[in-house]
């Protein structure tokens, strides 16, 4: 599939956008686990999260769909059963290794197989730990990567801290200690996104969180069965919030968004390069905060991202090079090495596309130094098989001279179904819906910079 793309008009939308991705893995692998039956609303039916759904089905457990982005989960108490075959998590790692830690507290053998990128991303970071508790997790793949082959066991709980900051170990391990006797500790050397420990808490699991940063599941407990709405996706908004930002007087609101403060630095940093950027929680009930994002764009000018921030951005940082191209001066993205290892190189991608698109940018080993403003023009651009990547340079197209095509651009089912048509509607004036804000000041707001 090619996605073609031109320049935008002025931008002044009010868009909502799908489920949040992390947060649907992890509720239903979580509902699957409790004693009874949980409806989950707001289901991003993307193709990586419909491999999550697969996968627990293929273990036993009953899931309807009555609705595209409502799923009715009928918990077994924590009783799995073997698979009949292999398991295929497709490309979606998140899917791989929070199974391998499900599965690593299971009595019976599987397997689980995944598409060829999937098969080039390290996995060693959830074999040691799931090892360590009694599992046997075997690689089959060169350098410890998939397939992998998990024989359960009697677990128990150890404490750990993992040598890489991510929010898939802590939650497979945190899945891993559900199974395990005693309690099971993970020490993050940075903090990550904490959606695993709000789902576990949501469902009545016992979990601790210390002030440095280490977390803590109790083992042998069983999730309460209760019904779920998973807000939408801010790792999907930043795209839109990007194109408004960067935009002279373009105006963006998003309702009933994701504001979980482990997933928002991106508000921060484009506040940082001179967008106007307000928020309003509006829901906390289900300890998922969900609220109103509404950003009015200026010319920007270029940042620093580095350090203890960036584990939490790194679903962004593709989408905020883009804005780095746009901004004035020099951007530098640094320790951000984990980029390499995503669905595809992304530090390489994305400096491969933005010259391609004529931006300066120089590639390091662990980031990226983009030069702006560029006067971006339109080109044909690989998407390297990476939603992320296809996507954030749909976004460059809006503001490059002529029209950008993004080749292979079907992998953005992987995270956002139905892009394609709000991309549209960032290019058609006609749809245009609101002209002035709507948020009280939340948040600085600078002033516009000619």
């Amino acid at each position: 599939m090619e996605l073609r793309v031109k320049r935008a008009s002025r931008i002044d939308l009010e868009i909502t956008v799908p489920g949040d991705k992390s947060i649907s893995h992890r509720a239903v692998i979580v509902a699957a686990l409790s004693n009874g039956v949980c409806t989950l609303r707001g289901f991003l039916p993307s193709e990586d999260c419909m491999h999550t759904v697969n996968a627990m089905r293929a273990l036993g457990i009953k899931i309807e769909q009555p609705e595209p982005t409502t799923l009715l989960v009928h918990g077994k108490r924590r009783l799995l059963t073997a698979p009949d075959k292999e398991i295929n998590c497709g490309n979606s790692g998140t899917t791989m290794r929070l199974l391998a830690g499900l599965l690593a507290g299971q009595k019976f053998e599987s397997r689980l197989v995944s598409d060829s990128a999937l098969s080039k991303r390290p996995m060693d970071r959830v074999i040691a730990p799931l090892s360590e508790m009694g599992a046997s997790v075997v690689a089959e793949g060169p350098e410890r990567t998939p397939p992998l082959r998990i024989q359960g066991g009697s677990l128990r709980g150890i404490h750990y801290q993992p040598s890489v900051a991510s929010a898939q170990v802590k939650g497979a391990m945190l899945l891993a200690g559900l199974f395990a006797r005693g309690k099971t500790t993970v020490k993050q050397p940075i903090p990550t996104r904490n959606h695993m420990e709000k789902v576990l808490n949501y469902f009545l699991v016992r979990t601790t969180t210390e002030d440095d940063g280490s977390v803590t599941i109790f083992g042998e407990q069983v999730p309460e069965s209760r019904d779920f709405d998973i807000p939408g996706d801010i790792s999907s908004a930043a795209f839109w919030l990007v194109a408004a930002g960067a935009q002279r007087r373009g105006h963006l609101l998003i309702r009933d968004v994701g504001l979980n403060d482990t997933r928002t630095a991106l508000l921060g940093v484009l506040l940082r390069m001179g967008a106007q950027v307000r928020e309003a929680v509006d829901d906390v009930e289900q300890l998922e905060p969900r609220g109103v994002v509404e950003v009015t764009g200026v010319p920007l000018k270029a940042t620093v991202i580095q350090g203890k921030e960036v584990p939490q951005l790194i679903d962004e940082l593709p989408i905020l090079s883009i804005a780095g191209a746009l901004a004035s001066g020099k951007t530098t993205i640094r320790h951000a090495e984990e980029l390499r290892v995503k669905e595809s190189d992304r530090i390489a991608a994305i400096a491969h596309n933005l010259r391609a698109m004529g931006a300066q940018v120089s590639e390091l080993s662990d980031g990226l130094e983009i030069h702006g403003p560029a006067p971006l023009h339109g080109a044909r651009l690989p998407s390297f098989g990476d939603h992320r990547i296809a996507m954030a340079f749909a976004v460059a197209g809006l503001f490059a001279e002529g029209e950008t095509v993004i080749q292979d651009a079907e992998c953005i089912r992987e995270s956002y179904p139905g892009f394609e048509a709000v991309l549209e509607e960032f290019t058609n004036p006609k749809r245009m819906q609101i002209s002035t804000p709507v948020i009280g000041s939340l948040a600085p707001a600078p002033a516009e910079e000619g």
